[in-house]
């Protein structure tokens, strides 16, 4: 039905090709390529460059009170980037009308209208041939976390489209060096924290990233590395997904269980720091009282802390099931903010003893 929909995209076939690494990787280089190669084949073809089309404010770090540990606005951040998705969504239902976003849109109207413009009147293209012509978006980002990429995903289902994604593989002092040699370049601490977050395309863990290839872009790209692009399209392109059936019992039921799996090893790991702590306070010779306090103390913020963990997690709409986040690292990080609210226990209740 929602193919349908689509207007002048449901007439002709349709990719989302998801373009993802480190900054300076290659990306936008790879999306110009492409470009010229999908018009000599008479494809409708098109770069969405998030750099251009969120502003800079949403991409902004602040520093945590310690100054060490440097964290994204998310909130902002990602509200930029639905903002995005729901405009390539709009263009999809109403290729025709898209003229003007609307006022309360929060990307750059001015970027966002190139980036349509080449779908909207291609060169040497008359009507009926544009109608049928392929459509390609290059989706132009980090896209680091899996969830980043499933929302795409899930929109080419949504629609019927084609799906792929390309992984530019390329090592940290490339990047660093590419991006230092750049009119603007992003701060270099940002490429290292984001080599800490970034989660390749896994196909083994995530049956929805089977259409995926990885490049190596330390050097230059080639012939043959664009050529294998054009092939990962093209396939896409003949074989579209089916939209999903409405199954939002199964998505609450999967949410339940990925929320309890990483509560519950959160938990564990928790339980571990605890018994650390009381063995430290044993060792310096706590008093039984002031042991009997320590105790009471982190397991009262224990049992907080996972209860607005399983929270959080119930509420956190950018995943459904475990194979949208890497409970690992999820648990991890968990678990460090745990380890600060009990080493600030243990400190008070040893400085009482003291």
């Amino acid at each position: 039905m929602a193919a349908e929909e689509a207007g002048g995209v449901g007439r002709s076939p349709a990719c989302l090709c998801v373009l993802c690494g480190l900054p300076a990787a290659g990306k936008s280089t790879l999306a110009r390529k492409v470009l010229r190669t999908a018009a000599l084949q008479g494809w409708r073809a098109t770069v969405v460059p998030y750099d251009d089309l969120i502003p800079e404010q949403a991409f902004q770090t602040r520093a945590e009170e310690d100054g060490v540990i440097l964290q994204e606005i998310h909130t902002e951040w990602k509200s930029h980037r639905q903002a995005v998705l729901q405009c390539i969504e709009r263009f999809l239902e109403k290729p025709q009308r898209l003229a003007e976003l609307p006022v309360s849109c929060q990307i750059d109207s001015a970027a966002w209208q190139q980036c349509i413009q080449a779908l909207l009147q291609p060169e040497a293209l008359d009507c009926s041939q544009a109608e049928r012509a392929p459509l390609l978006f290059l989706l132009d980002d980090n896209f680091y976390y899996p969830s980043m990429r499933y929302e795409m995903y899930q929109l080419a289902r949504k629609y019927s489209l084609g799906f792929c994604q390309v992984y530019l593989q390329c090592d940290l002092e490339s990047c660093i060096s590419r991006n230092q040699s750049r009119s603007e370049p992003i701060p270099t601490e940002v490429i290292l924290e984001m080599v800490k977050r970034l989660e390749s395309p896994n196909p083994q863990k995530n049956s929805w990233e089977t259409n995926s290839i990885s490049l190596n872009t330390t050097a230059d790209l080639s012939k043959c590395d664009i050529q294998r692009v054009m092939e990962l399209i093209s396939s896409a392109l003949s074989n579209p997904l089916s939209p999903a059936e409405d199954n939002t019992k199964q998505k609450e039921a999967d949410r339940l269980k990925c929320a309890t799996n990483v509560v519950h090893q959160t938990d564990q790991a928790c339980r571990r720091h605890i018994s650390e702590a009381m063995k430290t306070a044993r060792e310096n010779q706590v008093a039984p009282k002031h042991m009997k306090s320590l105790a009471a103390q982190l397991n009262e913020s224990k049992a907080t802390f996972l209860h607005n963990l399983r929270r959080q997690l119930l509420q956190e709409a950018s995943f459904a099931q475990e194979e949208d986040i890497d409970v690992e690292r999820v648990v991890k990080r968990a678990v460090d903010v745990f380890d600060l609210e009990k080493k600030e226990i243990l400190l008070r209740i040893m400085n009482e003893n003291n």
